[in-house]
């Protein structure tokens, strides 16, 4: 029986990274909004102390589904080459439960008097739990999920590049560089069966451009390739409206489809939602979609009473 509660373990590993085709890491359909928790190198960046939170139901009405949450702070030091950040996220797919937490640092150097290209660290640790008690068992009061599998906690350490310009950005990352195993088990045969947290690399970009005083194109692009895996690409369009509402639809290639909005409460919060529909996926028959939602807020430095130029990203 213990060799099965492996196994079962060793499968909702394996089920986490259904949640993001195959990819351990949770999907963002706000991730031009959600930086940090995939770039380190983005730390700073807005001139101002950031707080963003967000929250996403993914597959509502398939029992097990993803659900996620994260918290990113960051904001640039008096040295304005320097910036800091805090991620903190929670991953819940089933039985298996990942949080983590991560602080970054960037350091920024000037292009020209348009670009910047900023370097980013991020170190922290990610904890992995299994709630065997929550299972429907045929057979109740099974010893051996009576209790919950130990927390495995692993360390984690990632990079960024992350170049911009006023109405432009490109950037690369890897925020997981350590692949840490998560559970193993000895087969009858004696090979090993392992659970192992997989390297993930992000291409990101996006540009802001101006049709007339009151209408923008915001199109931006989120790019996941990870081992052993397809690659998967979002693909988002955005119009700006009055310099203030957000209207768009998004992309995902053999995953979903979905429209997004957004609506700039005043120059400093912000508020946006989303909803996909799962598309090519066996679970597209039996969920109604997934929601999202994000809040974002920047706190002006002291003696600074409004933003001089705009924040497009």
């Amino acid at each position: 029986m213990k060799f099965i509660k492996k196994i079962i373990y060793l499968g909702a590993v394996g089920l986490t990274g259904l949640s993001a085709n195959a990819q351990q890491l949770p999907m963002f359909t706000h991730y031009m909004n959600n930086t940090l928790s995939i770039n380190p190198a983005y730390a700073g960046s807005r001139n101002a102390f950031t707080i963003t939170g967000l929250h996403r139901s993914q597959w509502v009405g398939f029992k097990g589904a993803p659900t996620t949450q994260t918290l990113t702070m960051h904001t640039p030091l008096k040295n304005e080459h320097i910036g800091l950040g805090l991620t903190v996220s929670n991953d819940r797919l089933g039985i298996m439960n990942t949080s983590s937490i991560n602080g970054a640092f960037s350091y920024t150097i000037k292009l020209t008097t348009k670009a910047k290209l900023a370097f980013g660290l991020s170190a922290g640790v990610n904890m992995f739990q299994a709630d065997f008690k929550s299972l429907e068992l045929d057979q109740q009061n099974d010893p051996v999920f009576a209790n919950n599998l130990d927390n495995k906690i692993n360390p984690d350490v990632g990079f960024g590049l992350y170049y911009s310009r006023a109405r432009m950005y490109a950037g690369v990352s890897i925020p997981n560089l350590i692949q840490s195993n998560i559970t193993e088990s000895t087969l009858a045969n004696g090979n090993t069966l392992v659970g192992k947290e997989q390297r993930h690399f992000f291409f990101i970009a996006g540009t802001y451009i101006p049709i007339s005083e009151n209408l923008a194109f915001k199109p931006t692009t989120l790019v996941k390739i990870s081992n052993g895996v397809p690659s998967q690409a979002d693909f988002t369009a955005t119009f700006v409206m009055l310099k203030r509402f957000h209207l768009g639809a998004m992309v995902r290639t053999d995953d979903a489809v979905g429209g997004l909005a957004g609506f700039d409460i005043t120059e400093l919060l912000h508020i946006g939602y989303s909803y996909d529909w799962s598309v090519g996926l066996s679970t597209s028959k039996y969920n109604q979609g997934s929601h999202e939602i994000i809040l974002r807020y920047d706190f002006l430095t002291k003696g600074k009473k409004q933003i001089n130029t705009p924040r497009y990203f």
